[in-house]
């Protein structure tokens, strides 16, 4: 079958190339097309267009960006129309990919969403735009199909991809010695994939750094940029930068600084105490403080339903916060042993490994 995949941003290009294994595995003619990312690439098929010019965060920085995404959405449309698949795949992204859900109804294509729109956190009425537009939705979070059960709406639970990816990973042991990182442990500096989270974020992560030079600080460097692109940020200090590492940084760190989002769970996963940061437009913020109706910002807070990682937001992200939140996993035993011990608490949530297969598998019972 003729498989098309739209994902958006770098965890959805993760998720994204898992699925297209596991669909390989099912569909040996399985063919390939998609606007993703390097992890998809390569997996085989076609890259249409990067998530690198996609990933737009925030009500302001979507509002400054209109004219492309408008571009990207016609583009998209109009690929689709011309590739004729015979299954659409949307990951997550859906302030994208609910326009482009929308499209595919209109033209008799079903729907297939994988990972669903946090709609549970704003403005949940869109649910019934969701089933309006989407044929089969496959839910990644536990509490989810209790909220689309209650709108009257059939998903499927196929469990955490991320299970999967960390369950795949081999650690590379001979990661402390090629980058020189003996001697001190190590805290790792998750600040996102996005342009306007790096920006936001990782200065003051770096400002963190300098209140510790007894550890190594390591930055997992997103794979949509380069080594100069970090550059600027450091101003000289030697915080090596590593790319497509992140789990093995994660496996050998004994702290981790995070943006929200995947990577919160990822360190999670990994049993890496963590402080999670966000920080963004202001204008974006105050508006996000008026529509969000959760008690969480960070995944791992949100699935156990309780603040077991401390979040920094907006003008509580501070190097000054933030040193003080890190003291107290680097130096405070009790504290440090409380995180790890409810990470137990998040495992038994999270369930097995196993997610990229099962949706893989029900991909191709509805197609057929």
């Amino acid at each position: 079958m003729k498989y098309y995949l739209v994902a958006g941003e770098a965890s959805g290009d993760m998720h994204g190339a898992n699925l297209m294994k596991e669909l390989k595995n099912l569909d040996p003619q399985a063919e390939f097309r998609y606007f993703g990312g390097d992890l998809m690439q390569a997996e085989g098929g076609t890259l249409v267009k990067h998530y690198a010019g996609m990933a737009f965060m925030g009500f302001f920085e979507v509002a400054i960006n209109l004219r492309t995404i408008l571009q990207n959405l016609a583009f998209c449309k109009l690929d689709i129309a011309n590739y004729h698949p015979d299954v659409l795949i949307l990951i997550d992204f859906p302030g994208f990919n609910l326009k482009i859900a929308a499209f595919a109804k209109e033209n008799n294509l079903p729907v297939n969403y994988y990972i669903s729109p946090k709609v549970w956190a704003w403005n949940q009425k869109r649910v019934l735009k969701i089933k309006k537009v989407v044929d089969h939705l496959f839910c990644i979070l536990p509490f989810e199909v209790e909220f689309y059960r209650e709108w009257d709406m059939k998903v499927d639970y196929v469990g955490n991809p991320l299970l999967d990816a960390v369950a795949a990973f081999t650690p590379d042991a001979g990661f402390i010695a090629k980058n020189k990182l003996g001697g001190k442990k190590i805290v790792a500096l998750l600040p996102g994939s996005r342009q306007q989270e790096i920006n936001y974020l990782l200065p003051d992560m770096i400002a963190v750094a300098d209140q510790y030079p007894e550890y190594h600080f390591i930055i997992a460097g997103a794979p949509s940029f380069n080594t100069d692109y970090y550059s600027q940020y450091l101003n000289g200090r030697s915080i090596p930068v590593l790319f497509n590492a992140t789990y093995d940084i994660l496996s050998n760190a004994y702290a981790a600084v995070v943006a929200s989002g995947t990577a919160t769970l990822e360190a999670a996963l990994f049993n890496v105490p963590q402080i999670v940061v966000y920080k963004g437009n202001p204008i974006s913020i105050t508006i996000a403080r008026w529509v969000v109706k959760i008690k969480y910002i960070s995944l791992v807070n949100l699935i156990v339903n309780r603040g077991i990682v401390k979040e920094l937001i907006q003008q509580d992200c501070t190097p000054a916060r933030i040193g003080t939140e890190l003291d107290l996993i680097l130096n405070n035993n009790d504290y440090r042993q409380n995180i790890l011990a409810d990470y137990d608490l998040l495992d038994e949530k999270m369930g097995s490994p196993g997610a990229s297969a099962k949706t893989a598998a029900l991909i191709i019972k509805y197609a057929t």
